[in-house]
């Protein structure tokens, strides 16, 4: 399971599906923008198999406590996790490769706030989206699943957005 993008300052604040599906997973990924301690340390304590990075508008004391970006190996396939560290608008996925030590086969990411789910050049990017609601954007999550050379992306709406439409 991958979320990102949280921006919540306790865990309890963090979707009740997210934090579910946390405790469930074989592996929880967290791209960044927790913007709250106690959300890193409340994830911990969900799973006992994390990986997570810091974001643009988390604080010094969670930017000092993990890494900026991380590379994981899992079935055989190299897995960056990142959140791009310069903030604003979109921009080239490709943009985010010189950052790892290798070249990952897959690269998870935080901050558009909007899902990706896109093969470029050989390498399969994801992009969870939001792990909140906001006015006309749902909550989403990645839903990873590696098995073998089969890999598969499942982008879950956890929670409607605010102002679009009937529940």
């Amino acid at each position: 399971m991958v979320v990102s993008d949280t921006h919540c300052g306790d865990w309890e604040e963090v979707h009740p599906n997210i934090r579910a599906l946390v405790a469930e997973s074989d592996v929880a990924v967290h791209c960044g923008d927790y913007t709250g301690m106690r959300v890193l340390e409340g994830m911990r304590s969900a799973t006992s198999n994390t990986v997570v990075v810091h974001g643009n508008s988390d604080p010094l004391d969670l930017r000092n406590e993990i890494p900026y970006v991380d590379l994981i190996t899992i079935n055989g396939h190299r897995i960056g996790v990142i959140h791009p560290a310069w903030g604003g608008p979109e921009f080239p996925l490709e943009e985010l490769l010189p950052d790892f030590t290798e070249r990952p086969d897959i690269v998870l990411f935080g901050h558009l706030h909007e899902p990706v789910n896109e093969t470029r050049g050989g390498i399969l990017y994801v992009n969870p989206g939001q792990g909140y609601s906001s006015f006309m954007v749902p909550a989403t999550v990645a839903i990873l699943t590696i098995d073998g050379a089969e890999i598969n992306v499942e982008i879950r709406e956890i929670e409607r957005g605010h102002g679009t439409g009937p529940p």
